[in-house]
């Protein structure tokens, strides 16, 4: 294979999101969250191999692309100082001007065996011991501030690191102190975790930061299983040529997004479908008042 075949793509191709046959329940989460990400993110929850870690992977790659600052490492905002960092805030507060990039979003994964410093973030040893100076490491929070952060069997997540990142979700905040460096720096992300409930539940702490569950299940349909085993089969004797095929598609919904992005904050709720709303959920004796505000 020549190595110009490759430019436009990835080293590592991702199953096309518009590839994946039904599911609908579970796009349609992730499509909103992803139009929307004050919903609270998505919460995937069946037995293994019903396709919740490939969905999550595959939506990277219909994403649009977001400014940021210039060489941030934290994804700051550029036109928002209550979305900067510390050190991008004292710039625009001292009247420098801030250099633009796009840079596409992104699916980060938390990995289960994560350590707390490696979240969070901590003191850069290599800077400390050559130059002599005390600099911070970023740790996935910064990574994933306007992206999406994505836990496989999040129900398996040690508790302590789980606080930690309930403390960076509900704040929308990561501060970190090490050695008496004090920083801080924005942790907005779509919180995005998938679990098979026959390995244990989810903290009720935990589950409430998701906006919502989707149950998935495998397809009874024999046309719709025999389906995904020819779609998978294409994809693993060619990549690249099976991605091609559904490249119109991909860049599509990807336009869609963005339009959806833009009408999304124009769109009101009138009083008589909040009351009716309100009603409903009191009815259904429903405490959290997330969910009148996920639903609207």
């Amino acid at each position: 294979m020549k190595a110009n075949k490759l430019s436009r793509f990835e080293r590592k191709i991702i199953f096309p999101f518009t590839a994946i046959v039904g599911q609908e329940r579970a796009k349609l989460a992730l499509l909103c969250c992803a139009v929307d990400p004050t919903i609270g993110g998505v919460l995937l929850s069946g037995e293994k191999g019903t396709g919740k870690s490939t969905l999550v992977r595959a939506l990277s790659q219909v994403l649009p692309e977001i400014e940021v600052v210039k060489g941030c490492p934290f994804n700051c905002n550029p036109y928002n100082p209550l979305e900067m960092c510390d050190s991008c805030y004292a710039k625009v507060m001292s009247g420098s001007k801030l250099k633009v990039a796009k840079r596409k979003m992104k699916v980060v994964d938390l990995p289960l065996s994560i350590t707390v410093d490696r979240l969070v973030g901590t003191l850069d040893i290599k800077k400390a011991l050559t130059e002599g100076v005390r600099a911070l490491q970023p740790g996935l929070l910064a990574e994933a501030n306007r992206n999406i952060l994505y836990i496989d069997e999040v129900n398996l997540l040690d508790d302590y690191v789980a606080d930690v990142l309930l403390d960076a979700a509900a704040m929308g905040w990561n501060i970190i102190e090490r050695e008496g460096i004090s920083f801080r720096h924005p942790a907005r992300f779509i919180l995005v975790g998938s679990m098979n409930p026959e390995e244990g539940e989810l903290r009720p702490q935990l589950l409430d930061r998701f906006g919502l569950y989707v149950k998935v299940e495998a397809l009874r349909d024999p046309e719709e299983r025999a389906e995904i085993v020819r779609r998978v089969e294409e994809f693993h004797a060619d990549p690249i040529s099976f991605y091609r095929k559904y490249e119109k598609e991909e860049e599509s919904l990807r336009r869609s997004i963005i339009r959806a992005r833009e009408l999304v904050k124009d769109v009101v709720i009138d009083d008589d479908l909040l009351k009716l709303l309100i009603d409903t959920i009191i009815k259904l004796n429903i405490g959290t008042h997330r969910a009148e505000i996920t639903t609207v």
